[in-house]
């Protein structure tokens, strides 16, 4: 019955509340920083894979013209091989001299009076070149391949060149059409780097190559170029040269780059190609990150815009230098940015997106600020809800407390409170109606679930029979006989499974004890007159209603054990009707591969069997090794995982209960394989069975059917792998041995796209 507030209730309010919001307050406090720390690795992990994703798209992009310079090359040798083959019986010197002319300045040039640059090849032989038969032959056979693919090449080169060994260029740049005509008599075309790198003995592998940036001497443009070497009978003939404005391949680089980000493309040796604070204007000699060249001289390099700039580079290009093989995101600790390495095929520049840190940092810290002004916001308005409920509705809540712990201990579960307050006395209502309701319910559920359950073994059951009559009427046909063994076999280890964890929820639910609520309200029954003061002051009194609080805490604990037991009941039940799809589907052709997670597969496979390996007190041991999910029949590795450990739970029935060890072990077993081992410390094999334990109707057990390893077996050769056993010898355990072929499912999905 209702009892007057006593005097201490005011300051049980003011306590209680302060109690309270200190404790609020320090939860608000450690949910901001675990939400900050939380929201930092997450964002990091996102922007680091975002990063990760841009800079291989960009470098596969940017390196599309270094391989179609490559590609270009490799068809003009062949070219120019077939052309300078089909001159060497021809007489040159009338076509030679119908196109060219020497000037007075000793330079071999085109006519001026009938060229035309943006139309026409042009040629230029510096002064002093000896034109013999052989020279002239070569020279307008590269005249007329670079004629032919010259304008072909032009959409995405500026310009098509051959330089001979003896010097002579042949060039088709409609954008420079005087170019051949400017150029002065004496320009030395084979000291430059373009030419040189061709060479033997910078180039003995042959191979296309590029140069670093230059500023071309009569277009005044800094460019880069890539060149290939020609040899024929062993000696270096010609070299084929393709030229890309830098100012084109920096705005193509550079340009294109996440928010808050930048792009670089710099050389193995420091020479920087690309920077957005990059300044060519009045330089002659590119920009070195390790500084100018000892014999730069006079030249004038290029710089960035700040020296701020130029001393952040370099600790960014030995960051570059120095990471290991194979590592795409980099960490400059010193200057707080993330690097994004990708090496360019073709030149192998390196192609680098910089990422500061900060722009990573600031969205976590303003999510957790967030977090922090509504945390506090409605620690205020809780506060003072609290205070008005903790004053106005402590003794009625109280009494109805103790009324339903009298019905609940009577076994009436049947209990109605107020649930609608928001404070903890709500909280404590609310958790005895959920106590009483998910107690009955879970009775309920029970009930239902066994009904469902034997229902739904009847329909499978049902099923089997009916597959079985199906094998049965076509057994006349090799092998279908096996097939109806292997669903009764399999079938049976998942019922194991369904009827123990059935054992299981029945067990739990007949240790539900409820005597202790009776308890706590025959101590409230009996501190009914003072019953505030025995709540604040008193050493049990004050520990009552933690008490409740726990208590129902654990009641809630149990139903969501019981909880997941059903849903194992549920799962078991699915895989049984799996197992029955996949046999009756044995003869038809394959099922379509899927995405799987082995190591998830594995620990379903465990879970199945978890009931029966804790009944037979087998201790597990898991070392699965995590990697990308891969292609393959689930529902048939599952069935193999499933007897592995079923007859390894059975192989330690003989042996002591301490040493009675499970270990499952996922590994990779090279770079196309999977290895899956399920090793126990049971009886042992003889050797003479391990050739026999795989054959149809082979069985060591009294009860057993020999149907468990050979359907295994031959699932594992349907799989594309194999499953092989090893033991040391009787009392030694057994090991299996699945290996599986790999193929990611990112891997596929690229392959079917590519």
């Amino acid at each position: 019955m209702p009892f007057p507030f006593s005097a201490a209730s005011p300051s049980l309010a003011r306590a209680t509340l302060f109690k309270m919001g200190v404790r609020i307050a320090i939860v608000i406090a450690l949910a901001t920083f675990f939400s900050y720390l939380h929201l930092n690795q997450l964002l990091r992990g996102e922007a680091l894979e975002q990063l990760e994703r841009h800079v291989t798209e960009r470098s596969q992009r940017e390196q599309a013209i270094f391989l179609l310079a490559e590609d270009n090359h490799t068809l003009l040798k062949k070219v120019l091989e077939e052309r300078i083959q089909a001159w060497s019986q021809l007489d040159p010197n009338p076509r030679f001299d119908s196109l060219f002319t020497q000037l007075p300045d000793g330079s071999f040039r085109s006519r001026s009076g009938s060229f035309d640059g943006t139309r026409m090849v042009g040629l230029f032989v510096p002064r002093g070149v000896s034109l013999d038969t052989g020279l002239r032959r070569r020279i307008l056979a590269a005249y007329d391949v670079v004629a032919q693919y010259g304008p072909a090449f032009e959409t995405r080169f500026i310009n098509t060149y051959i330089t001979l060994a003896e010097g002579p260029v042949i060039e088709w740049w409609p954008g420079r059409p005087d170019w051949s005509l400017e150029i002065p008599a004496d320009y030395p075309s084979l000291e430059y780097e373009y030419y040189a790198m061709s060479l033997a003995a910078q180039n003995p592998q042959r191979r296309t190559v590029w140069s670093g940036a230059f500023l071309d001497p009569t277009s005044r443009s800094w460019m880069v170029t890539v060149a290939t070497p020609l040899d024929l009978d062993g000696h270096h003939v010609a070299s084929f040269h393709h030229d890309v404005l830098l100012d084109e391949l920096m705005e193509r680089s550079i340009e294109d780059h996440p928010p808050n980000a930048y792009n670089l493309l710099v050389r193995d040796d420091g020479q920087l190609i690309a920077h957005p604070e990059l300044v060519l204007e009045g330089a002659t000699v590119p920009y070195n990150i390790l500084g100018p060249p000892a014999e730069a001289g006079t030249e004038v390099p290029a710089r960035l815009s700040s020296e701020e700039r130029q001393a952040h580079l370099r600790p960014l290009f030995e960051r570059l230098k120095n990471r290991q093989p194979g590592d795409v995101i980099l960490e400059l600790t010193e200057s707080g940015e993330y690097l994004a390495v990708a090496r360019l095929r073709g030149p192998e520049w390196n192609f680098v997106t910089v990422l500061p840190q900060s722009v990573v940092s600031a969205a976590a810290f303003q999510a957790a600020r967030y977090v922090l002004l509504f945390g506090l916001a409605s620690l205020l308005l809780e506060l003072a809800i609290m205070y008005w409920v903790l004053r106005q509705e402590i003794s009625q809540p109280l009494l109805d407390l103790t009324q339903a712990a009298h019905r609940v201990s009577a076994g009436d579960f049947q209990v109605g409170l107020d649930t609608s307050r928001q404070d903890e006395l709500g909280q404590l209502a609310g958790a005895f109606r959920t106590m009483s309701d998910k107690v009955h319910q879970r009775e309920e559920q029970l009930r239902e679930a066994n009904e469902r359950l034997e229902q739904r073994v009847e329909e499978r059951t049902r099923e089997l029979k009916e597959v079985h009559q199906q094998l049965v009427q076509t057994a006349r046909q090799a092998g279908m006989a096996e097939i109806a063994t292997n669903v009764l076999h399999n079938v049976g280890n998942v019922l194991n499974s369904v009827y123990t964890a059935a054992q299981v929820a029945r067990e739990r639910l007949s240790q539900l004890r409820l005597e202790q609520v009776g308890r706590v309200a025959g101590l409230l029954s009996e501190r009914q007159g003072d019953l505030a003061t025995y709540l604040t002051e008193d050493t049990r009194g004050r520990n009552l209603m933690p008490f409740l609080s726990q208590l129902g805490q654990n009641l809630v604990d149990e139903r969501k054990g019981l909880l997941l037991l059903l849903d194992d009941v549920g799962r078991y039940t699915e895989h049984i009707g799996d197992i029955v799809k996949v046999q009756q589907t044995h003869a038809r052709p394959p099922r379509i591969n899927e995405p799987v997670s082995l190591a998830g597969l594995v620990a379903d496979a465990l879970r199945i069997n978890s009931a029966a390996l804790i009944r037979h007190h087998v201790k597990e041991e898991r070392h699965l090794a995590l990697f990308p999910p891969m292609l393959t029949d689930k529902h048939k590795v599952l069935m193999i995982l499933v007897n592995l450990i079923s007859n390894a739970k059975y192989a330690m029935d003989d042996i002591p209960v301490e040493q009675r060890r499970l270990c499952v072990t996922l590994e990779r077993a090279g770079t196309d394989r999977v290895r899956i081992e399920v090793r126990d410390s049971g009886v042992g094999i003889p050797p003479e069975l391990l050739t026999r334990i795989f054959r149809y109707g082979f069985t060591t057990r009294s009860e057993g059917h020999g149907f468990g390893l050979h359907s295994s077996a031959l699932a594992a050769q349907e799989l594309g792998g194999s499953l092989q056993a090893h033991s040391d010898g009787p009392g030694k355990g057994a090991t299996f041995i699945l290996e599986l072929p790999y193929q990611s499912a990112e891997e596929a999905g690229k392959a079917a796209l590519g």
